[in-house]
C-alpha cells in the first residue's frame, strides 16, 4: 500500500514529455482542421493517424500529470501513436502543416520513448 504524501515531484524529463504530448495534440488537432478542408479519399488514412496521435498524447499527459501507474506502457503506445503519424504526414511532403505535425510527433515519440523505458 502506498502512503498519502509520498508522490514524487515531476521530473524535468516528465515536464518535457507531458509538454511535448499537450504540444504534438494541437498540432494534430491544427492538422485535423487543414486536412479536413483538403477533402480527398487519401486524407482517410492521414485522419485516421492524426485522430489517433491527438487523443493518445491528451491522455498520456494526463496519465503523467496525475502519475498514473500505466503511464510508462501509455508512452510507448504513445510513442508508436506519433510514429504512426510522422509516416502518415510524411506522406505528403509538400504540404507545411503536414510537415510541422511530422516534426511535432517525432519529437513527442522521443521523449515518450525515453519515458516509457524510465521509473515513474
Amino acid at each position: 500500500m502506498q502512503q498519502h504524501g509520498t508522490m514524487t515531484a515531476m521530473t524535468k524529463e516528465m515536464q518535457d514529455c507531458v509538454e511535448a504530448c499537450m504540444s504534438c495534440h494541437t498540432v494534430c488537432e491544427e492538422t485535423m482542421s487543414s486536412c479536413m478542408q483538403m477533402g480527398g479519399q487519401a486524407q482517410m488514412q492521414i485522419m485516421r493517424a492524426l485522430m489517433d496521435c491527438s487523443e493518445m498524447t491528451r491522455m498520456c499527459a494526463d496519465m503523467m500529470m496525475r502519475r498514473s501507474p500505466m503511464s510508462a506502457e501509455l508512452c510507448a503506445m504513445c510513442a508508436k501513436a506519433c510514429d504512426m503519424c510522422v509516416e502518415a504526414c510524411m506522406s505528403m511532403p509538400d504540404d507545411p502543416q503536414m510537415m510541422r505535425c511530422a516534426e511535432s510527433c517525432r519529437r513527442c515519440a522521443e521523449m515518450c520513448r525515453t519515458m516509457a523505458g524510465a521509473r515513474m
